[in-house]
């Protein structure tokens, strides 16, 4: 059993190849190509919560139609005991800089809690409904229609077939398709793909939002962002948004092949945080791609930001020539097989503060490959953008694709 954890406090649209007559919204493009969630099955609409995980846990392949709000804060009621603040948390109440920082949920006491470190003993309460993510089974489609479907106060595991009572995941997850969805407000890791990993995932037309009042580093960005690591793992992030975050956006925890072409870097102080020994292909204007992938690569762009250079990128090509999906990877293709949205003249409100950032990481372990392909210039049209707040930016054609797709990001916020 694999499993794919999904922390949303927004709009979630896991979208496949043709849900119903009546759902038909387009194909994965990359790495989940051919991937078809619910397709034939039957089409149901929760109107409750205990509804919503009846349908996410059934059997048999469903198409999950989400229509309302489904918040969960509160249903399960609420825990307060000691837990950890570390000294990052005491230094951001010193610094009185108007954000607020984290305390710690204890796991294995004081010394053995992550990001509890040099902790001091506090008391915190916390909602129980955060804790126990809701189950998804293999061959569903979750349709959220506009900005109506909306998760709220739990976040989602991705479970694959003929699970067997483990909780920790021992057999590798295929075709997984993440599209057209908003994470917003979590207070850990907006997505990871855990110990075993998922060999065929495309997460596309989404957007990773960081702003958030307790921000680990002090500075109302949110820090871990997305972690993509295990056995066999390979994932294709397309036209993605990510933004007012600190790091790991993503991080990349493998013996990881990376090609990274047509990111647009605004102010990232760190595109790239080097530790470990994976191998990465970085983008220039002097392409090796045609020697080894068939097809040219368009160039990373950075704009007031650091340095963003390949490691080892020939050897990333190498690993990475295999994977039709990536050779034969056209830029703007995973927008035409999205589902068209209406436009919107909706802004996203954007952040003017100060902070330093950091974007992805590579790190050593199994085997892992990404692609990360998009263009290199920004004009979302409406959607107005600080240069300070827009730290990783992933598109094929954002001024088009945000017309179509901000409508259906949802605009729940965790309190």
């Amino acid at each position: 059993m694999g499993r794919l954890q999904f922390a949303i406090a927004a709009a979630l649209a896991l979208a496949v190849k043709t849900a119903s007559a009546a759902f038909t919204i387009g194909s994965p493009t990359g790495l989940a190509a051919g991937t078809t969630g619910g397709a034939n099955g039957t089409v149901v609409y929760p109107k409750t919560n205990k509804e919503l995980i009846a349908y996410l846990n059934a059997s048999e392949p469903l198409v999950v139609v989400l229509t309302k709000t489904f918040d969960f804060r509160g249903t399960e009621g609420k825990t307060t005991e000691i837990g950890c603040r570390p000294q990052s948390a005491r230094e951001c109440i010193a610094a009185n800089n108007g954000f607020k920082s984290q305390d710690v949920i204890l796991k294995n006491g004081m010394n053995n809690t992550g990001g509890c470190e040099n902790g001091t003993e506090t008391t915190v309460t916390y909602d129980n409904a955060y804790r126990w993510r809701l189950n998804v089974t293999s061959h569903k489609t979750i349709r959220g229609i506009g900005r109506r479907g909306v998760i709220m106060g739990k976040g989602i595991t991705l479970r694959g077939d003929n699970i067997i009572g483990t909780v920790n995941g021992t057999k590798t997850m295929n075709n997984i398709w993440i599209d057209h969805v908003k994470v917003s407000r979590v207070g850990r890791q907006m997505l990871v793909t855990n110990k075993a990993g998922v060999a065929t995932m495309t997460v596309s037309n989404s957007d990773f939002d960081g702003e958030t009042d307790y921000s680990a580093t002090c500075n109302g960005r949110h820090y871990w962002t997305i972690l993509i690591y295990g056995k066999k793992t390979g994932v294709s992030l397309l036209n993605n948004y990510v933004h007012s975050t600190s790091g790991r956006s993503p991080k990349l925890d493998g013996n990881a092949w990376m090609l990274a072409e047509g990111n647009y870097f605004d102010n990232v102080e760190n595109p790239l945080y080097k530790t470990g020994k994976g191998f990465l292909y970085a983008a220039t204007g002097a392409d090796e791609c045609t020697k080894y992938l068939g097809r040219s690569c368009e160039e990373n762009t950075l704009v007031s930001s650091g340095n963003f250079t390949s490691r080892d990128g020939t050897a990333a090509l190498e690993a990475i020539k295999p994977y039709s999906a990536i050779t034969k990877y056209s830029p703007g293709s995973d927008e035409a097989t999205s589902s068209t949205q209406q436009s919107t003249d909706d802004s996203v409100h954007q952040s003017e503060k100060e902070a330093s950032s950091s974007g992805e990481s590579v790190h050593q372990s199994d085997q892992l490959s990404l692609t990360m392909p998009m263009v290199k210039q920004y004009t979302p049209g409406s959607v107005k953008t600080s240069h300070l707040e827009q730290q990783w930016t992933q598109a094929s054609d954002l001024e088009k694709v945000w017309a179509q797709t901000t409508n259906n990001f949802g605009v729940g916020e965790l309190d």
